[in-house]
């Protein structure tokens, strides 16, 4: 090893700068420790990666994004660069990007040098207390343009949206006219806090000026947007107690624009959210308002929904349906799933997949399940008195149900309510929501088939289909899709359809098929050992009384 080559070796050890040497390519060589600790990827996991991007035509993602001004290939660059670290999070921190060149002026290595501690969020330098606002101590509107441009290039990469949110307090002059700038500031400062308590701790927010704010979310879908809207307007419409007993009663109006539909770049989202911020304080503040107008459409149908779904609580305009559930060695009734129905005075019968998604995402799915779960233990015991056979009343639980710390409470106590045996009750899960619950739901679960209670695992075959969680769960019965059962002619469907029904009798399960709609469908289901069956072959779903008719008979005869 040469001299220099030893020096240079010597120097990566001992600097607490973050160091990464390219070759003349930009392609990354080698790293220093302190490269290491400030992200967690070593230099086996960065070897061979484009250091920086100064080919817009190239789809490959860079080592390093350099933020306020692109890296000029064969030039010195200095400024705020931020890298992906290990654990997904980012890592930012001023740097510089040396070109090292030959005696004839071909560049032959770029370095890069980070300096830990000198991000915008440590300041200690002026321009990082720059970005600031000295007053809530959250990001200016110049560290905003950078976490928006940043979040930008992120969700490009991962094809996912972005809202920017302008929120604007209403009328808060009369607060500065009436109490003083004092009382205002101080307004504004627990505007910043509750701003942060309302949003997640991925989400950016800024302070613009004056009463004026922003937030930077990744969102999914566009009720991520609505949600926190609500949340924002709920929170800030709470009484601020500031000094000399002052209560200070403060409202809202917040524009949204969204990435990529409003704008592609932090430029255009800011001034499209902002036109909606203005145009909301307009028409009466106190509200959001999207920059698309579908958006404010779907919105308000949404809101409008969740308050209807209320009132239907509140009116007692739901009811349940029955579909029986079919033993077809004999055509007898052995059991039937309990649907819910809206018996909307406007509307008449409104089927679930329109008010179910949104009573899941606004949590009213709680006080619907609750319901759903008294009314049809009620009904079975109703059936029970009047010298009907005993069958099992299904009913399906939701995710929301399912995370509730109460959920076991209410089960357990509509069954001392009704007086009906445990057994005669069952609980349908989808496997997505059993998974994503797996370790709280597993003890519920065991409490509920303690007592007798069925489990059942709907839809199976079409979420996580994970094996193992079939002999660690307290599962009594799967529960075969309708996609696979209405489509049997196709060998795929017909092969996963046997193995659910043999993979069952091997864990000695019992296995019922949904969606079973025709004759031939029923013939398949029986070879192959599956004689439990639910569908509109034998009967669609109807309403107490007519089933109560069909319990009377016992059977549903068929061909």
């Amino acid at each position: 090893m040469n001299t220099d080559s030893a020096l240079l070796n010597t120097l990566l050890e001992i600097s607490e700068d973050a160091i990464i040497v390219s070759d003349e390519c930009c392609r990354v060589l080698r790293v220093n420790p302190t490269f290491n600790k400030c992200t967690g990827l070593d230099a086996k996991e960065v070897k061979g990666r484009i250091l920086v991007q100064h080919d817009s035509s190239s789809r490959e993602e860079p080592l390093l994004e350099t933020v306020e001004k692109p890296y000029g290939k064969g030039s010195s660059w200095t400024g705020l660069i931020h890298i992906r670290k290990k654990d997904g999070t980012v890592f930012t921190a001023n740097g510089d990007i040396l070109t090292v060149n030959d005696g004839q002026g071909n560049p032959i290595r770029h370095i890069a040098v980070l300096r830990p501690g000198t991000s915008p969020e440590g300041h200690p330098n002026d321009k990082g207390s720059r970005q600031l606002d000295p007053l809530t101590n959250l990001p200016n509107r110049f560290l905003l343009d950078d976490r928006l441009e940043q979040a930008l290039i992120v969700s490009r990469r991962i094809k996912k949206s972005v809202a920017l949110f302008t929120i604007g307090l209403d009328r808060f002059i009369t607060v500065n006219d009436g109490l003083g700038f004092a009382i205002g500031d101080m307004v504004l400062k627990k505007m910043g806090e509750r701003l942060q308590e309302a949003s997640r701790r991925s989400d950016t927010i800024a302070r613009l000026s004056g009463d004026i704010f922003s937030l930077v979310m990744a969102v999914t879908s566009d009720n991520d947007t609505v949600l926190l809207a609500e949340k924002i307007l709920k929170i800030i419409s709470e009484p601020f107690f500031v000094v000399e007993g002052n209560e200070v009663i403060m409202t809202a109006s917040i524009g949204i624009s969204i990435f990529p539909a409003d704008g592609e770049d932090a430029a255009s989202l800011l001034k499209r959210s902002e036109s909606a911020m203005r145009h909301a304080k307009k028409t009466g503040g106190k509200k959001y308002q999207f920059f698309a107008g579908e958006m404010n459409t779907r919105a308000k149908h949404r809101i409008e929904t969740e308050n209807n779904i209320r009132h239907a609580l509140e009116q007692n305009e739901f009811l349940l349906y029955y579909q029986p559930k079919i033993d077809t060695k004999n055509e007898a009734i052995i059991g039937a799933e309990a649907l819910i129905r809206w018996n909307n005075p406007a509307r008449g019968l409104i089927p679930p997949g329109e008010f179910i998604p949104i009573a899941e995402e606004s949590g009213l799915i709680l006080q619907v399940g609750a319901w759903v779960l008294r009314r049809a233990c009620k009904q079975c015991k109703d059936w029970l008195d009047e010298g009907l056979k005993p069958i099992r009343i299904s009913i399906n639980v939701a995710s929301h149900q399912l995370r509730s710390s109460d959920f076991a409470d209410q089960v357990i106590a509509a069954l001392k309510e009704t007086g009906i045996p445990p057994n005669l009750l069952e609980l349908e899960i989808t496997e997505s929501n059993m998974m994503d619950n797996s370790i709280a739901c597993m003890k519920v679960l065991q409490t509920f088939r303690d007592r007798g209670i069925h489990i059942s695992i709907d839809d199976f075959g079409t979420g996580y289909s994970c094996l193992s969680y079939l002999s660690r769960f307290p599962i009594t019965t799967l529960k075969i899709d309708r996609a696979f059962v209405n489509n049997l002619q196709d060998s795929n469907n017909a092969e996963v359809t046997r193995a659910i029904i043999s993979l069952s009798h091997s864990l000695k399960l019992d296995v019922i098929a949904e969606g079973a709609e025709v004759a031939d469908q029923v013939k398949f289901l029986g070879i192959h050992g599956c004689t439990v069956v639910q569908g509109f072959f034998y009967s669609k779903p109807v309403s107490a009384e007519v089933f109560e008719k069909m319990l009377r008979v016992g059977y549903i005869r068929k061909g």
